[in-house]
């Protein structure tokens, strides 16, 4: 890649290296200069610009990210659009993310402009968390360097999956000494149900023997006949191989496969088998909500990742736990949190009285067997964007009928004749309060994608200056557009028939135009000459 100050009327066609202000137009860097651009940028007094230009050889950022993620890509993960030289990976079920330590280091090692960072390996995540991110640093980089980390990512399984979880049943057997009170052990069995609970596991079955090695073998042994997993909570904590709770597995005719744990809180937590049941004596720590060396075998065994003696000595590597000076956060909460992806969601306007259609309301009208708007919200639905609101208006209950069995939340907007700035306050006094960006979703363009939405989302980043993504057809911009959560005071104080599209010029420095490959984006019906030709046509590209 050639990286240099060159005269404008050489750079034509290059990218853009710094973000610049031609006049009152902001062009972002990374931006294709065109003709039009760079006359602008004469205009504006420049004589030169800093630009980057591909050589032979060498594969655009988006392109070489999008290819060293589909490489590394496993089990249980999706990927996003690649936008800015970065492609997200994303969590598409429940689980751990597991990840190739040696040959992640390896991939990172290939060239300083290309990085994948991941996770922590066996961090619990939801459906839709990022798990890694692949970033290329300059704007282009040689195709040989891309396919030398798709050769380390290749080499032998997937470089970064999730282990989804796998609910089964679980007991709980608790032994009890004299003066041991009643309140301990329930608080005990709530703590464990809440955590089961996190993994999708149904409650745990309980049983209760004295602490003594015959009677806790014999309920090992009855309580192995129903679950998957056992779990013993002794009266008091194990310290030895030859104590209650190990000696009564073997007894049962199981084996102790280890005891201790170089996590703190967490040290005295014993792994072993009964059959091919799983067996963990528990530390005192597993009564407390706080994040403690059980949690990281738990999950793992529920998400049918092997757990041995040798995997509970590596854990020492971030196993100090307990609140010390230094980490003054407490580790509150019932369960341990993934690190969220951005919360985005998806406001469908669907209130408008469809003036110029005439008679018809046009969110009602057929195309290809549905209604216009069912295919709006549905492809809002297949997107990354939850929640997905729908607000209404003009004839709302048919509207409302048609959401039904929709995973949507509908809102009516009963000013919704005062104009679009109505509508759009109603939906978003309806986000959550955790939101950090909306998609505003015009309910008359069904033939925009999900992936466009998606598109939208991955590009969204308002730490890096892109608070307002916009979508573009050949330089033409379009909808829905999605803003950041800091707009969204300013849009709530709108009136009348307008929307929130001015924003985009007042803070054009926010702005980032997310190419689209088709003109759905531009596509909208707002007359019956404009819903015959949609019929006609069958797709946005054909018209």
């Amino acid at each position: 890649m050639i990286f240099a100050e060159i005269a404008l009327d050489k750079a034509m066609g290059a990218v853009l290296a710094h973000s610049l202000k031609a006049g009152k137009t902001m062009l972002k860097k990374g931006r294709v200069l065109s003709a039009a651009d760079v006359a602008a940028l004469r205009e504006s007094g420049r004589a030169t610009v800093t630009v980057a230009r591909l050589e032979p050889g060498d594969l655009a950022e988006d392109e070489a990210a999008r290819r060293i993620a589909a490489s590394a890509c496993g089990g249980h993960v999706t990927i996003a659009a690649p936008f800015t030289g970065r492609c997200n990976l994303h969590a598409a079920a429940p689980g751990l993310v597991v990840v190739h330590r040696e040959r992640l280091d390896r991939l990172n090692a290939v060239h300083e402009s290309i990085t994948l960072a991941t996770l922590a390996p066996f961090e619990l995540v939801s459906p839709r968390d990022m798990v890694a991110t692949v970033k290329i640093v300059p704007f282009a980089v040689a195709g040989a360097l891309v396919e030398a980390c798709i050769a380390i990512a290749s080499e032998g399984g997937a470089l970064v999956r999730v282990a989804a979880l796998r609910p089964r049943p679980v007991a709980l057997i608790q032994t009890t000494l004299p003066g041991l009170k009643e309140s301990l052990l329930n608080k005990t069995l709530e703590s464990i149900n809440v955590r089961l609970a996190a993994l999708g596991c149904p409650p745990a079955s309980e049983a209760r023997c004295a602490h003594d090695e015959t009677a806790l073998a014999r309920a090992l042994a009855e309580a192995k006949a129903s679950a998957a997993l056992l779990l013993v909570s002794g009266a008091s904590a194990i310290t030895d191989r030859r104590d209650v709770v190990p000696a009564a597995l073997v007894r049962a005719g199981g084996a102790v496969d280890h005891l201790g744990m170089p996590v703190d809180p967490g040290n005295l937590l014993m792994l072993g088998r009964l059959g091919d049941a799983p067996v963990l004596g528990l530390p005192g720590c597993a009564r407390s909500p706080k994040v403690n060396g059980f949690d990281w075998v738990l999950q793992r065994l529920v998400a049918d990742l092997p757990v041995t003696g040798a995997d509970i000595m590596r854990m020492g590597a971030g196993g100090l736990l307990k609140e010390i000076p230094s980490r003054p956060q407490p580790r509150a909460g019932d369960v341990p949190a993934a690190r969220p992806a951005l919360k985005v969601a998806a406001l469908v306007l669907a209130a408008g009285r469809s003036s110029r259609m005439g008679d018809a309301n046009k969110l009602l009208a057929d195309l290809g067997g549905e209604a216009l708007v069912v295919r709006t919200v549905d492809a809002a639905l297949a997107s990354l964007a939850r929640p997905v609101i729908v607000v209404t208006g003009h004839e709302a209950e048919r509207v409302r009928a048609l959401m039904r069995g929709r995973d949507v939340m509908v809102v009516h907007n009963r000013d919704y004749a005062e104009g679009l700035s109505t509508s759009l306050r109603r939906g978003l006094a309806a986000l959550p309060a955790d939101t950090d960006g909306v998609l505003v979703c015009l309910g008359d363009m069904p033939t925009v994608p999900a992936s466009a939405l998606d598109r939208l989302i991955a590009a969204f980043n308002p730490l890096e200056g892109r608070a307002i993504c916009v979508p573009t057809w050949k330089g033409k911009r379009g909808n829905p557009v999605l803003f950041a959560r800091r707009f969204l005071a300013e849009m709530s104080q709108l009136e009348g028939d307008l929307g929130a599209r001015h924003l985009i010029g007042e803070h054009a420095e926010l702005v980032a135009e997310v190419p689209m490959p088709d003109a759905s984006i531009l596509v909208d019906v707002d007359t019956p000459d404009a819903l015959a030709a949609l019929r006609r046509a069958g797709t946005a590209a054909e018209i």
